[in-house]
């Protein structure tokens, strides 16, 4: 849990400089189509809820479920998480649309892996 705590904390300060956190405006259902490192390719949902200066978010891939914390700044959509005992993050940009369009990675891996979240009809 420490470890969660402070990959929030750095990934608050990251975004920081990007104007006020604006969670509300991502809060939804969405599809999710990603990258792993290795290439191969996975489908799932999100789910992103909560308040204006922070929201929670939780995966569903595949047999995987994840969750974490997530905020807003600007265009910038970021989010710290827990995988089992590893902890992931995750940043992505903000489109007209409501797409968000990102990369992740996990603690302790070389890598990363991309993903889109578009919003669920």
């Amino acid at each position: 849990m420490k470890r969660i705590g402070l990959a929030a904390a750095m990934l608050f300060a990251a975004v920081l400089a990007g104007g006020a956190a604006q969670a509300a405006d991502v809060g939804g259902t969405y599809d999710v189509y990603g990258t792993n490192f290795d290439g191969s390719h996975y489908k799932g949902t999100a789910t992103i809820s909560g308040g204006e200066a922070s929201c929670q978010i939780a995966w569903k891939t595949g047999d995987s479920s994840s969750s974490g914390i997530c905020m807003l700044s600007g265009d910038v959509f970021a989010a710290a998480y827990a995988l089992g005992s590893d902890v992931g993050l995750a940043l992505y940009s903000v489109h007209d649309d409501g797409t968000l369009d990102g990369i992740w990675t996990i603690e302790g891996q070389k890598g990363q892996g991309t993903e889109v979240l578009t919003p669920a009809n």
